[in-house]
């Protein structure tokens, strides 16, 4: 009796499959219709003809799976859903919006079935049911893989793009308007807008690698960074925000360290590196790049975060002062020679303090003594080195010799 009803219900389930396979079109007009409402894919680049076409042999494809009781690669249902994924991803339909179709297959096939189905055939249909949710499961799941596979595809194809035109454009000391009207192209950025570029070489420089790959990847992410690397330095830079009209920083005034911290995207503020915080234009950037480079080699130990030059200004001017051959530190250190005891300790510590306030009072209260001990002070150390504090120019020397 058993093996009878058995029989009897293989039958059955041949003849629904048959009426199934009868209604392609139908299956593939409700599909259509459907699909249509998901806003990707009423605004995208398949037609509605292709999308018809592709779901009546999807769905002619899952019959097959469904009379033979399994998906076999050598009926084509799986090399399909992998092509189909493929497609998908290349014509810009996001993931979302592909889970949301790949689901309808289910439901538009069990609504049928239920259609055709008579009342006796409940206790069959509720047999099936996990052989019809497996065929399409094994449908959808190779579709995904496929659609993310490409995907990873694409981004890689665009990486490589991108780096080459980067490339492009860091090769040349003035890039032309042709080259930097077709880096923006590549990029996806205006190429008047203003950019911010850091660089660093060994570990620090494998740190920006990172950030650029953790923060600078994502369309949701604050700020796309974008890499180069050449000579042994890796630059990442990135477009800043719209000048603002209201409450903008007056002409030629110098932003704090904070202000520019704050431009700075997830994971290089606490990288060491020469930092250029604004450039107009992409055709700047070369520039940028040699001027960061530069700072990125005036780093010490203590730094822990970018380094400008409106921060590192005496440091680069010290260098530059020293491949010169003039060591200014030299100069002053051979003037206080003559100081006895504790006295050079004493004048080093009152005119560093000094430079920092300006304020003969403040740096009193400072170091705990009487004004006139600092003013006596400043008076015997410009006596030893000629070195007036009260002249910018003569106290620039100190800042450079010390920085």
């Amino acid at each position: 009796m058993h093996n009878s009803e058995t029989s009897g219900h293989s039958v059955r389930w041949a003849e629904l499959v048959d009426e199934l396979e009868g209604r392609l079109d139908t299956l593939a007009q409700a599909f259509t219709t459907r699909v249509r409402e998901i806003p990707e894919y009423g605004e995208s680049q398949v037609t509605v003809l292709e999308i018809q076409e592709t779901a009546r042999e999807t769905f002619r494809r899952l019959i097959s799976g469904l009379r033979n009781g399994k998906t076999d690669s050598r009926d084509g249902l799986l090399d399909f859903a992998s092509d189909l994924g493929s497609k998908r991803a290349r014509a810009g339909i996001p993931p979302e919006s592909l889970t949301s179709a790949v689901r309808l297959d289910f439901s538009i096939l069990w609504a049928e079935l239920l259609e055709i189905a008579h009342t006796e055939d409940a206790a069959l249909l509720a047999t099936r049911v996990d052989q019809v949710w497996s065929v399409v499961d094994e449908f959808a799941t190779r579709t995904h893989t496929s659609y993310l596979t490409e995907r990873v595809k694409m981004a890689q194809e665009e990486s490589s793009i991108q780096r080459e035109f980067i490339a492009r454009l860091f090769n040349q000391s003035s890039p032309s308007l042709e080259t930097s009207s077709q880096v923006a192209a590549a990029l996806g950025i205006n190429p008047e807008q203003r950019f911010a570029l850091v660089a660093a070489s060994g570990e620090p420089g494998a740190r920006l690698r990172a950030a650029t790959s953790q923060f600078g990847s994502g369309q949701h992410t604050r700020q796309r960074l974008f890499l180069h690397e050449s000579g042994g330095n890796t630059y990442v830079f990135w477009a800043l925000p719209a000048v603002r009209t209201r409450g903008a920083e007056p002409l030629g005034e110098t932003r704090s360290p904070e202000a520019e911290g704050r431009q700075l995207p997830p994971g290089v503020v606490d990288v060491p590196c020469g930092y250029v915080p604004e450039v107009l234009g992409l055709r700047a950037l070369p520039g940028a790049a040699r001027t960061a480079e530069s700072l990125a080699a005036l780093l010490r130990p203590r730094d822990s975060g970018p380094l400008s030059a409106d921060s590192a200004w005496a440091r680069l001017a010290q260098q530059n002062l020293q491949d010169a051959g003039l060591d200014l530190a030299a100069e002053l250190e051979e003037a206080l020679a003559e100081c006895r005891g504790g006295e050079r300790e004493r004048l080093l510590e009152t005119v560093r303090n000094y430079l920092v306030t300006g304020n003969v009072t403040v740096t009193s209260e400072q170091l705990f003594c009487h004004r006139n001990t600092i003013l006596n002070r400043l008076n015997r150390f410009q006596e030893l080195t000629g070195i007036d504090l009260a002249v910018p120019a003569k106290t620039a020397r100190l800042v450079v010799a010390w920085a």
